[in-house]
């Protein structure tokens, strides 16, 4: 197993020509679970894109365990870090040939074929994802769900110690929605892994997420814990939209109730 991670976010500012993050500091450790929320066009998938150097940093800093992340390169930031797309595309490949991509940041030069640890990391995986049943399944004739922790699997391939999510649910049904969660809060201990999720449901952030991070046109708005950054005044403002908010009863984390205009 990897050392664990320290993730410091400093006053980072970036992204598109039309569009940028502006001033965001937190930190991420190993043991977290942090939800990044707000509506759409926020920023939520344009700070995982400067976290990862696919867009371009005008300011601030990134330190991963205590060094400069913007100096990796992207063979360090994949043994690293490992990300959960939104979208993924249904290729003409087996679950476990889609998997063992996960391995390519470790392939030695003139490295053609996978090695027997290889094989067995990407199964280890499989089964913890639930899909070692379909390895030999080609990803096209899977449901989301299946797809969705497919691709998990493949991302745990890469044994990163930081594990980026951009809306893992979104696309998904009930049960799978609170499958990939339970089995990504799970993995958190198990692995002694931090995770940063993109998510669109603020009662599933609540209710999985230690740490939520609020963002808003760029900026961030709160962040801090489910109880401080879900509250009323604060949702409202954001999402410009009526709520009201009760604790869940059974989880005790703050739960969003929407108020239809008719009842206003």
């Amino acid at each position: 197993m990897k050392k664990g991670v320290n993730l410091v976010i400093n006053n980072l500012c970036g992204g598109y020509p039309n569009f940028c993050i502006r001033n965001i500091s937190i930190e991420v450790d190993s043991g977290d679970f942090l939800g990044v929320i707000g509506t759409n066009g926020s920023g939520k998938s344009t700070l995982l894109k400067l976290l990862l150097g696919d867009l371009p940093l005008r300011k601030g800093n990134l330190f991963f365990n205590e060094e400069d992340f913007t100096t990796y390169s992207r063979l360090q930031k994949a043994q690293n870090v490992a990300v959960v797309p939104q979208l993924i595309e249904p290729l003409p490949m087996s679950v476990k040939e889609y998997v063992l991509l996960g391995r390519l940041p470790y392939r030695r030069k003139f490295q053609f074929f996978e090695s027997i640890t290889d094989n067995q990391i990407a199964e280890r995986y499989m089964q913890m994802t639930g899909v070692l049943h379909l390895q030999d399944v080609p990803l096209s004739q899977l449901s989301g769900g299946e797809r969705q922790m497919a691709t998990i699997a493949k991302a745990l391939t890469q044994e990163p110690r930081l594990l980026l999510l951009d809306e893992p649910t979104s696309q998904l049904d009930i049960q799978h929605q609170l499958q990939i969660l339970d089995l990504v809060k799970h993995l958190i201990t198990k692995l002694n892994i931090a995770v940063i999720m993109v998510i669109h449901d603020l009662n599933l952030a609540s209710a999985y997420c230690n740490k939520l991070l609020l963002l808003s046109d760029g900026e961030k708005v709160a962040e801090g814990t489910p109880e401080q950054v879900i509250r009323k005044e604060t949702i409202e403002q954001v999402y410009n939209t009526p709520v009201v908010i009760q604790q869940h009863p059974v989880l005790q984390t703050p739960t969003v109730f929407l108020l239809p205009q008719r009842v206003i």
